[in-house]
């Protein structure tokens, strides 16, 4: 579905990203791993088209180069951003309602659809989207993404601060995500979660990949043991 060739991003003179190749198939989860300051927020807002890049970025055979971060999104690419970015004086309902805005016809139903998959979510749909805790903001932030139909869910951190509780709670959404037909793309620091979930994934170290196998063979191999699991 997607295949990036020789990607090169930053900000300013500043280069963040060097000659990235990537390719993610349909159905895939697919994780980047890494420490804070790797690159792969950079490499998410690239494929997003949030900042400008040289190499290619391909969707379905498709150049997203030059695109408008919108029109990337109503090609079904879908960025659930670090920081879960949802809106604070918001309901849970409107803040849902947000994500899908491109997609008003299919609406109930994909609301429907976030309960199901997040049933505290149902539970406080009249609540402020601020007065939520970290877990329930990221499960609100994960459904916003899901309400806009996805083929591809960019996901940035969605562990990031929360406790093992919602972690799991996490990790279990994104599986069921897939499993109902969603490819994902998904950057973590939490090595051993995302790679235990993934089909694939790279390790991605000051800008460029360093490693790459199946969920399995990262988890096992001896380089990702000592950097990033403590073994």
């Amino acid at each position: 579905m997607l295949d990036i060739q020789n990607l090169n991003a930053g900000y300013g003179e500043m280069s963040v990203l060097r000659s990235i190749n990537l390719t993610i198939g349909e159905g895939e989860i697919v994780s980047v791993v890494g420490s804070n300051g790797a690159g792969k927020s950079t490499m998410l807002k690239a494929i997003s088209g949030i900042i400008k890049y040289s190499g290619s970025i391909t969707w379905k055979s498709e150049s997203l180069q030059g695109l408008k971060a919108h029109t990337i999104v109503n090609k079904g690419i879908i960025h659930v951003p670090e920081g879960r970015k949802i809106f604070p004086d918001m309901t849970v309902v409107e803040n849902l309602m947000m994500g899908g805005y491109l997609c008003h016809k299919d609406s109930h139903r994909n609301l429907e659809k976030v309960f199901a998959l997040f049933p505290k979510l149902a539970e406080r749909r009249t609540q402020l989207g601020g007065t939520m805790s970290g877990g329930e903001q990221q499960m609100l932030a994960i459904g916003r993404g899901l309400m806009g139909n996805p083929k591809l869910l960019l996901l940035d951190e969605p562990s990031l601060g929360l406790s093992p509780l919602f972690t799991d709670v996490v990790f279990g959404a994104i599986r069921t995500i897939n499993n109902n037909g969603v490819t994902v793309l998904l950057v973590e620091q939490n090595v051993y979660q995302s790679l235990n979930i993934s089909h694939r994934g790279y390790v991605i170290e000051t800008g460029r990949i360093v490693l790459t196998g199946t969920g399995e063979e990262l988890l096992n191999n001896q380089e990702v043991k000592r950097a990033f699991l403590g073994m």
